[in-house]
């Protein structure tokens, strides 16, 4: 194993199952040992793994978990709320009360969940500095003057 900062070891790419990895981020676990928690606290994520020491920090999260939290939890509201709907006729604030609170409490659920994922995603695919080498540049060929 190739070393890239004392005490964190990046395994080879055979090495790294993807599937593994993403479910290992689904249960907030770091992607690499599955032991230690990748959160410090809600959202925050650890500059390195607690059990095994591999290192976080070059996740790139960014806007994707938010993304797929809206997408997820606005099919499942959406698709229950009008099956009630067309089944029950509820009044209006029979709705506000159950869909308001669903769409809270399942983003809040989901969020860290699908972060972690994609998370666990970037480390098995080495994305981000989690090659144990910095991301490399791209820089866009300049554009030539036209002929006269």
């Amino acid at each position: 194993m190739e070393q890239t900062t004392p005490g964190a070891t990046v395994a080879p790419a055979s090495d790294r199952d993807v599937k593994k990895s993403i479910l290992r981020g689904l249960g907030q676990h770091c992607p690499a040992c599955g032991k230690g928690e990748i959160y410090g606290r809600y959202l925050k994520v650890h500059e390195s793994c607690p059990a095994c020491g591999e290192e976080l920090h070059h996740h790139r999260a960014d806007d994707a978990p938010p993304y797929f939290t809206m997408l997820i939890t606005g099919h499942v509201v959406v698709g229950a709320l009008m099956t009630v709907e067309t089944t029950y006729a509820p009044p209006m604030w029979v709705h506000a009360a159950i869909w308001g609170p669903m769409i809270i409490l399942m983003s809040l659920f989901l969020l860290p969940r699908i972060k972690g994922a994609l998370i666990g995603l970037q480390w098995a695919l080495r994305m981000h500095g989690f090659s144990g080498k910095p991301d490399e540049v791209e820089v866009a060929p300049a554009a030539r003057a036209p002929q006269a």
